[in-house]
């Protein structure tokens, strides 16, 4: 699935290009991609609103969005992105593989983010059903909201749960993520990958920190000392920048190298393969100990 990185990409092309644009239609009629919603559910909840805030925490990505005149106001409130009297939260997961598309007024100018798929650029490749639309705001002015979904393994409901996540890995501080992380006898990796623990981190994303770290992703992560999870998190706030920077979580300097026949690019050492905490890992054997 995305990883933190990929989410901010779509969530800061919500921010950029689709607030403040009046909903005139909403085609919720995938039933797997809204559940539970029932079709015209989502759009019954969102016709007349705008969005007003684009927020993410770790790999979740919601939008607030305003009231409308038959709220009994002005249509003004949630501006701030808080709740008050505005309308429902809306959810957008990308799955796998999704991305969102918002196309300009009258459909000029698409801005896009979330999934990445090449040096090029994103492109869908190869024919492009109508239906691998999954979820479409249409907006006043013409454009649209779209999330495409080809792989159909994203969500998109109202009033999303985020309360069960952790605090975003980006933006955890040092105290709460010595308290998280470093506490148990789970391996690192899989404590990292608990999205409860802290919110964000993915399979590449993990296996690259460990990397940087010199941290095999099967200690128990209750082993690590005090200055071995400051440097962890470190780390972490490095990769996330850098990934930001360059366009994913696909540049991180180990990640061409998870495969066979991969060698470590620091020391130059066989690459080890392994399944922690049900995933693929890759690690340097002579480094990260």
């Amino acid at each position: 699935m995305p990883e933190l990185v990929e989410v901010e990409s779509a969530r800061a092309v919500v921010e950029r290009s689709a607030l403040g644009r009046t909903i005139v239609d909403v085609d919720d009629a995938d039933t797997w991609e809204c559940r539970p919603h029932a079709p015209g559910e989502i759009r019954d909840a969102l016709l007349g609103r705008e969005l007003v805030a684009a927020h993410r925490r770790g790999k979740a990505m919601w939008c607030t969005t305003s009231s409308r005149d038959d709220d009994g106001d002005d249509g003004q409130d949630g501006q701030d992105g808080q709740d008050g009297d505005a309308g429902p939260r809306l959810g957008i997961h990308l799955g796998m593989s999704g991305r969102i598309v918002v196309a300009g007024a009258d459909g000029d100018g698409d801005d896009e983010g979330g999934d990445y798929a090449g040096p090029g650029g994103w492109r869908p490749g190869g024919e492009v059903k109508p239906e691998w639309y999954r979820f479409t705001l249409t907006f006043a002015d013409g454009g649209a909201l779209r999330l495409f979904d080809k792989r159909r393994l994203g969500r998109v409901r109202l009033d999303p749960d985020i309360d069960r996540l952790g605090p975003d890995a980006g933006e955890v501080d040092r105290d709460d993520f010595r308290t998280r992380v470093g506490r148990g006898t789970a391996p690192l990796k899989a404590r990292l990958l608990d999205q409860a623990t802290v919110a964000g981190i993915g399979n590449l994303l993990a296996d690259e920190v460990l990397w940087q770290s010199r941290l095999s992703p099967q200690r128990p992560a209750g082993e690590l000392s005090v200055d071995e999870l400051d440097e962890l998190r470190r780390e972490l706030r490095k990769a996330i920048r850098s990934a930001l920077r360059k366009g994913g979580v696909h540049t991180g300097e180990v990640i061409a190298h998870r495969g066979a026949g991969g060698h470590c690019p620091r020391c130059g050492a066989a690459m080890t393969r392994a399944t922690v905490g049900g995933r693929t890992t890759w690690w340097c054997p002579a480094e990260q100990r």
